[in-house]
């Protein structure tokens, strides 16, 4: 199995009923590959954990990289595990936009960069506390 993580900037902001489209397709799609994960957006940043058998979730990531919809993908974990994270979600997904989100214990400003490419300057480990956060509290 293969966790990776990546993270995008969108070409334009999506609007909600953008997200639920992409989030309805992705999990549809998700289930029929076996892939699990976790969907975050914030302003037009994307952070995405996808999860499966590896060449399945590279093949998706090359797919995800083409799209015309975001750009400047990064990836920040690639790394074999032994178990899903998140094995019973097709795809989680949260809207980081929401204010209240950040009372949470362990929230993180990560996606709060203007630019994907300032991703780089994080470690594996602030995006796994990050998602962890919003699994455990979702």
């Amino acid at each position: 199995m293969l966790q990776l993580v990546y993270v995008s900037s969108a070409t334009t902001p999506f609007s909600n009923a953008e997200l639920l489209e992409l989030l309805t397709k992705s999990r549809i799609k998700n289930s029929k590959l076996g892939i699990t994960g976790m969907l975050l957006y914030k302003d037009g940043n994307f952070m995405q954990l996808l999860e499966g058998e590896d060449n399945t979730v590279r093949q998706l990531f090359e797919t995800i990289s083409h799209d015309p919809r975001h750009h400047n993908s990064i990836v920040l974990i690639d790394e074999p595990a032994e178990t899903a994270y998140f094995g019973d979600w097709s795809m989680g997904f949260r809207d980081l936009s929401d204010k209240s989100l950040e009372t949470l214990p362990g929230f993180s400003q990560i996606l709060n960069r203007p630019k994907a490419a300032e991703f780089q300057k994080f470690d594996g480990n602030d995006c796994w506390e990050l998602l962890k956060m919003f699994k455990d509290n979702c």
